[in-house]
């Protein structure tokens, strides 16, 4: 099988999509499947076989990290011709995304899509939610002619229903349990940036609105100061967000910026308890790295994190947006470390029974089955005509 590859987003690009795919694309190495990936010539960094050249590139106007390639359509049709791809995989409903559709069209070739992020959710805490129809419109329009579309989480699957959408499976994330494990818990965090607290609360993520950091910030702000001489909170990444977030942390907050890797994965171990307010993922990837380090979740009853999430036995789930649920939970939960543990310990089992190996293995199958569906309709075609 030989496989095209289309998406907006890629490393160094620090986001769930762009990780996943690099993810990918390396399983595709592993198993000797041939792939081309495109995306914007600014961020492939040589992490791509064959680019499609990009005029110009522009920042997402809801993700400014993000940017929009402009592509070649001749330069890619070029590569598409002598590359002879048996099925096309279009990542982002961008600009790239639709050059991967209408080539599959204008060829009548097996494509697949995959839906990654809520945009529709993002637009409201952006005030422009009146455009959400005008999403959907598109984004139904985007997905018509697919052999099949992937999701990440059941929550997802629901919602892209409702919308009228058909053809979707369900393609979950894994975890490397060998980078995120509670072994790599050290005192050397605590020491680095002082905290002489008993507990480490931790986000990890965007700092941006669609992450509800207004909740977390408020939270922050409002715990009672018994509560909060017990804490120290981490906030770990970057976003348009942060400004504002800082001016109205309090003392016991540290920002770190993005971590990656092994320093990240400290991180997650160092911690106590991970809070995560956001409602609009459509899986969650940090709060799978948090379950596979051994960190307990407290996090908003809302996308594909509950999904994830087993109330009351791997962690908590509230009310999204609700700031005293947030308060009331960590409250509760000070001065209960054996039950953080336990519950750090429940999230680690959940999480190693997710393998990238299997995930992805799943995956190619399903990849297998659109190209060979696709071929028996053409088949059919031919005997019926």
């Amino acid at each position: 099988m030989r496989l095209a590859l289309f998406t907006d987003t890629y490393l160094p690009e620090t986001n769930g999509v762009a990780g996943t795919l690099h993810r990918l694309s390396n399983h595709l190495n592993r198993r000797n499947i041939e792939h081309l990936l495109f995306t914007s010539q600014s961020i492939m960094e040589g992490n791509v076989e064959a680019p499609v050249s990009s005029v110009i590139n522009i920042p997402f106007f809801l993700y400014p990290e993000c940017r929009i390639a402009f592509p070649s359509r001749v330069t890619a049709y070029k590569q598409l011709q002598e590359f002879q791809p048996d099925l096309l995989h279009v990542a982002t409903p961008f600009n790239m995304g639709l050059l991967g559709l209408r080539y599959a069209l204008k060829f009548n070739l097996p494509h697949v899509i995959s839906y990654h992020t809520h945009f529709d959710r993002y637009l409201n805490y952006y005030k422009l939610g009146s455009v959400i129809p005008l999403y959907w419109k598109y984004i139904k329009w985007f997905h018509r002619t697919c052999d099949t579309t992937f999701v990440p989480s059941q929550d997802t699957m629901y919602t892209l229903q409702s919308q009228g959408i058909q053809r979707l499976k369900l393609w979950s994330r894994g975890i490397d349990c060998n980078l995120y494990s509670p072994c790599k818990r050290t005192p050397s965090i605590r020491e680095r940036y002082q905290i002489t607290a008993p507990l480490i609360l931790l986000y990890v993520g965007r700092i941006s609105p669609e992450k509800d950091i207004a909740t977390l910030t408020a939270t922050m702000q409002q715990l009672p100061a018994e509560i909060q001489a017990h804490v120290h909170w981490i906030i770990v990444g970057d976003g348009p967000a942060l400004p504002k977030m800082q001016q109205q942390a309090p003392a016991n907050v540290t920002f770190t910026g993005y971590l990656h890797d092994d320093e990240l994965a400290s991180m997650y171990a160092s911690a106590d308890l991970f809070v995560f307010p956001s409602c609009t993922e459509t899986f969650g990837n940090v709060v799978l790295e948090a379950m596979a380090s051994g960190l307990p979740v407290l996090a908003a009853n809302a996308g594909g994190v509950k999904d994830l999430v087993v109330h009351q036995h791997s962690g908590i789930l509230v009310e999204p947006g609700n700031v005293d649920a947030f308060i009331r939970e960590i409250s509760l939960r000070v001065h209960s470390s054996e039950l953080l543990k336990k519950m750090g310990l429940e999230g680690r089992k959940l999480a190693e029974q997710r393998s990238w190996e299997q995930i992805f293995d799943t995956l190619i199958e399903d990849y297998e089955e659109a190209t060979q569906q696709r071929h028996r309709q053409k088949i059919g075609r031919i005997y019926t005509a």
